[in-house]
Formats: structure tokens, sequence, C-alpha cells
């Protein structure tokens, strides 16, 4: 088991990144590639080793609770490597798991590659097996319910896209004018690729 990968990120595609290991390139399948702009600091990526007939593939996230969860999702009956990536892409870790514990099929459905069964099989397996306090549950339903509608600095995950945007190259003007242009708020459960994307549709219109 290849449990974590440590060194520059030296490429990135749509869906994955090639992380320099001495003298070595991996290429790791990840949710929001952006997340590990292009620098010549060493990260650390933790990863999940899949191996079948015609492929060995690594997956890789930023943090445990990410990696935690991909390996919770393999559990479930109709869920893939591809498809909790996506998972993981469409949504923040701890709101998947809020969406879960709530039942929340309408949150569950929107996640890309999961229908209505599959998001009763995920509540079924994992409900009981995801660890989250009633009163961290409590927050995050209230948060999306409001809708996120304060300043960019309550939202990390505006936070992380902002700083990959900006290792792209776009400056701090750029960039709030995009925040403004989307309204000044993040979509619940909006993920840090999607928010990007987002922002680079405002940013494309110049």
């Amino acid at each position: 088991m290849i449990d974590y990968v440590r060194g520059r990120v030296v490429h990135l595609e749509s869906d994955s990144i090639v992380i320099d290991v001495r003298d070595i390139g991996y290429q790791v399948i990840t949710p929001n590639p952006y997340a590990f702009a292009k620098n010549e600091d060493a990260v650390t990526v933790y990863t999940h080793y899949h191996v079948r007939e015609d492929a060995a593939l690594l997956f890789g996230f930023q943090t445990r609770e990410e990696q935690a969860l991909f390996r919770k999702l393999l559990e479930v009956s109709g869920i893939g490597p591809r498809v909790a990536v996506g998972i993981l892409g469409g949504g923040r870790p701890e709101a998947v798991v809020a969406a879960i514990h709530r039942e929340d099929l309408s949150f569950l459905t929107r996640l890309p590659g999961i229908g209505k069964k599959t998001a009763q099989r995920m509540i079924l397996d994992l409900k009981d097996k995801l660890a989250m306090s009633a009163a961290s549950i409590e927050t995050m339903w209230e948060a999306e319910a409001v809708g996120q509608t304060a300043g960019p600095d309550r939202y990390p995950v505006w936070s992380e896209a902002r700083e990959a945007l900006a290792a792209l190259g776009y400056s701090a003007a750029e960039l709030d004018r995009a925040w403004e242009g989307m309204g000044g708020a993040c979509e619940p459960g909006e993920s840090v690729d999607a928010l990007m994307k987002r922002a680079l549709q405002q940013l494309f219109k110049g």
C-alpha cells in the first residue's frame, strides 16, 4: 500500500497531477488538481493505490479526511474509484458526510455519478460508519441553509481556489472582480474545482 507521496508537482491535467519524487514522475488522479498548483515546494499527497486487471492507478488527496472518506465510499456497491473521486470533487468531505447523516438524497444525487439508488446505498452502508458529531452536522446544515452569503474570508473553499488561481498568474484585483461577479457567495457543498471553473468563466469575460 502506498499511503502517501511527497515531492514537487511538475504538471497539472484536468483530473490529475504529476508529482516528481526523486526524479520519478508519479501520475496521481485527484478530485482537485488545481489545489496542487505548481511551485518549487514539496507537497504531501495522501494516496490510495488501486490495482485492476488492465491498470494500476494512484489516487491522491490533500488531507487524511479525504483519503479516509474515499476508502469508505469504495465500500458502497456501485461506487468505484472514479466515481468516488467525482464525489469528492463535487462536495467537500464534511458536506458529503453531513448529507449522509441527514439522509439528504437531494444533495447526494447532485454529486457526479450518483443516482437515487446509489445515494440510498451510501446512506444505508455508511451512516453508521462515518463519525460526525451532532453539533457538526447542525452547523453544516445551517451554513448550507443560509446559502453562505457572507464575505469571501468566511469560505475556506474560496481561499483555496483563489490561491490556486493566483498561482496561475491572476492578480488580486482580477480575483476580487471574479468574486463579485459570482455574487460574492459559494454554492452549498461547492468544491474548489467547481468554484475555480465559475471564477474562470468570470475572468474570461474580462
